[in-house]
């Protein structure tokens, strides 16, 4: 039995940080059976962190894309597989 989910960790740049880019994101997270967290990077970035189905992670992500276009600039994201180790969708402070 295969226990993995897939997972992607996402760094945003741009005016991420002080316009309410984390609690977006946790409003967004909860349309989707998705978990991870979202943080403020010191570079001035943010990182999210997601697992899941693949469609409910890939789907998520580019809700969060959209929802927060304005504050986008750039984004770095990879991909994995592997077993959970998040429950639910926080902000890591």
């Amino acid at each position: 039995m295969n226990d993995n989910v897939f997972k992607l960790e996402c760094f945003f740049e741009g005016h991420v940080q002080g316009v309410g880019f984390r609690y977006q994101t946790v409003s967004v997270a909860k349309g989707y059976e998705v978990s991870g967290n979202v943080q403020n990077l010191l570079d001035g970035r943010v990182k999210l962190f997601v697992e899941g189905l693949e469609t409910e992670v890939r789907e998520f992500v580019k809700a969060v894309e959209l929802e927060l276009s304005d504050y986008i600039r750039k984004s770095e994201i990879h991909g994995s597989e592997g077993p959970r180790t998040c429950q639910g969708f926080s902000i890591v402070r």
